[in-house]
């Protein structure tokens, strides 16, 4: 059984292919960007294994897009986002948590943490918060809800929200914090191993951060 990460998958969102010039250029419709979303997901994903959602899964919760859930391999955990009707930012979203558990998750949250495996023997497992927002940072010209977003106390955050922007960021304390959007993994979720090999690859400086922005 496989773990895996991933967020920003808007389906049903036809504005976002005008919004966004590299979605727009790999998908001539939003019908053909929902179906290669599903393809590649179940392209990695096995039945057994486990994918964390870290929010923006669709628009507002709509009937057309969340009837998807069910296409999709694995048990599934959403961290909401601020699409997502279900987010704790939306009035009353709580409500919507039975509606996405409805259609396929097995549990709805604001915040999440787990472990990103050892790369050696004995070695120990890595703490990760998961949340949709980064520690700093978005898609926008400023940082956008401020009050939902985790503190820096440390610990390597996952997270979606800003797209393109860019894949990792360290914050001013030395933290890193890895984007697990589709935007930047080849619009597929992304397995835990290579995280904790790239987040290990980042510490000692084998690879440099993207920063599309």
């Amino acid at each position: 059984m496989t773990t895996w990460f991933t967020a920003d998958q808007h389906f049903g969102h036809a504005r976002l292919l005008e919004l966004s010039a590299a979605r727009g250029a790999a998908f001539p419709t939003v019908a053909e960007m929902d179906a290669r979303l599903v393809h590649n997901w179940n392209s990695v994903v096995q039945p057994d294994d486990t994918v964390w959602v870290l929010g923006d899964f669709d628009m507002h919760g709509k009937d057309a897009s969340l009837t998807l859930v069910e296409q999709l391999n694995g048990t599934k955990i959403l961290v909401s986002g601020n699409h997502d009707s279900c987010w704790a930012g939306v009035r009353e979203g709580w409500k919507n948590r039975e509606l996405y558990q409805s259609a396929g998750f097995v549990a709805v949250m604001d915040f999440a943490v787990t472990t990103l495996p050892p790369l050696r023997p004995q070695a120990p497992a890595t703490r990760v918060l998961m949340s949709h927002f980064p520690y700093a940072g978005d898609s926008q010209d400023e940082d956008r809800y401020a009050q939902f977003r985790l503190r820096d106390e440390g610990i390597p955050l996952l997270h979606g929200h800003v797209h393109e922007s860019f894949r990792e960021r360290r914050t001013k304390k030395g933290t890193w914090h890895i984007n697990v959007g589709v935007d930047w993994w080849d619009y597929a979720p992304v397995s835990a191993d290579t995280l904790a090999q790239h987040l290990e690859d980042l510490r000692r400086g084998r690879v440099e951060p993207v920063d599309g922005s």
